[in-house]
């Protein structure tokens, strides 16, 4: 009896993207048919990397059809992995070349103003969301995928962590709630992911398996990297335990905040005005900083209000958080603006830096300006304003030199 397996999209709308349908037969070879809208041009190595994965799991007698609509390599292999998948639950992987591009780490205290949520089985949306220049990507694998495709959406993401540049924004991936989410870090950790968002999460304990299941996926696999985890508060009790959460666990980056799903489980409507959720977004901030770590918004969803989406950003920012999450790429644009520090913020930070800087060079352990004392968490905070005016353009690297100049 053959089986079968599939895996992948169709229809007329689909496009970077491909359907693979898969049977494993006793005689006959293998047979490849291919209906592909770029069949004159690649036909010949679509074929060849098909031949190749299932020569890799030991194939040989199969008939496998691909419905191709301009899909790339790594597509292609993770529709048609997830389709021998099925027929065959094999323990190996067909892994791609990883880009050198993708080789890079990032800081626990990185910046994070702005993350883009894309779905973790459309690779159209995946291929130039790098391009847009968020601080963080999103693939996830979780509400926006359905409940049928989890499984082979693993696949499209871990093929994208390898081989789609990101242009140096931060690899984020949105695991499944728990205990599934503990089965995704495996097609994750050991490819160059730098953080993963636990959802809903209502306990340390859930950030505690997290942090295990990467060490021991790093350990196996023989790497030593950091992967960072942002846990997402989604419920009354997320929030009431955000505290705990934000410091069970040293690879915590960052706390966010998901208010779509606070506010059905609080049983109360979500409005503009948003006095349903000041308590636990004020709760989120004061959680993350008695923790030493980021607080991070929720998203905004109307894509198409732009002087909304600023100030909610800007209300966002008074209340002590230091991004939020976008989902279309218009938003980066006033998500970066918004939370930028105002011209009056970048002087009163330099001031601050700079009486710093002369009190340490003249071995003084009191820090003044003017007739206030300044306290090491101010210096810190206005060197943090400091380093995102740099990375903003609002100030040269070099500005301490222009600053010594002009006063001369």
């Amino acid at each position: 009896m053959s089986k079968k397996g599939t895996a992948g999209n169709q229809g007329p709308g689909i496009r970077s993207d491909c359907f693979a349908a898969l049977e494993l037969k006793s005689s006959g070879g293998i047979e490849i048919i291919l209906n592909s809208k770029v069949d004159a041009l690649f036909k010949n190595s679509i074929q060849d990397l098909a031949n190749q994965i299932l020569d890799f799991f030991q194939i040989k007698d199969a008939k496998l059809e691909i419905i191709d609509r301009g899909a790339l390599p790594f597509v292609l292999a993770a529709r048609i992995e997830a389709a021998v998948k099925v027929c065959l639950d094999p323990q190996e992987e067909f892994l791609l070349e990883m880009i050198p591009e993708n080789k890079y780490q990032t800081r626990k205290d990185r910046t994070r103003r702005s993350r883009l949520y894309l779905p973790g089985n459309s690779p159209k949306l995946m291929l130039n969301a790098g391009i847009h220049q968020p601080d963080g990507i999103i693939l996830d694998l979780e509400d926006s995928v359905a409940p049928d495709k989890k499984e082979q959406a693993r696949f499209l993401v871990r093929n994208a962590l390898r081989q789609v540049n990101f242009y140096g924004a931060e690899r984020m991936v949105r695991i499944n709630q728990l205990p599934q989410g503990l089965d995704d870090l495996t097609y994750l950790v050991p490819h160059y992911v730098n953080l993963i968002l636990l959802p809903k999460c209502e306990s340390a304990d859930q950030v505690q398996a997290v942090d295990k299941k990467i060490s021991e996926i790093l350990s196996d696999s023989g790497f030593d990297y950091p992967v960072y985890i942002m846990p997402i508060i989604e419920s009354a009790l997320g929030v009431v335990r955000a505290f705990e959460i934000a410091s069970a666990s040293g690879n915590v980056a960052a706390l966010a905040i998901g208010l779509e799903d606070y506010t059905a489980d609080l049983g109360a409507p979500r409005t503009k005005e948003g006095r349903e959720t000041f308590f636990a977004r004020t709760q989120v901030v004061n959680a993350a900083r008695a923790a030493g770590i980021q607080a991070i918004d929720s998203v905004f969803s109307d894509v198409g209000d732009m002087d909304a989406l600023r100030g909610v950003v800007l209300e966002s920012k008074s209340l002590g958080f230091d991004g939020m999450g976008c989902i279309h790429p218009r938003q980066i644009k006033v998500i970066h603006e918004s939370f930028a520090p105002t011209e009056k913020e970048i002087q009163k930070a330099e001031d601050i830096v700079r009486a710093f800087d002369e009190a340490a060079s003249k071995g003084l352990g009191v820090v003044s300006l003017g007739s206030k004392m300044i306290d090491p968490p101010v210096v810190k905070r206005a060197q943090k304003t400091i380093d995102l005016a740099v990375k903003t353009g609002q100030l040269p690297e070099n500005w301490r030199e222009q600053g010594s100049d002009q006063d001369n």
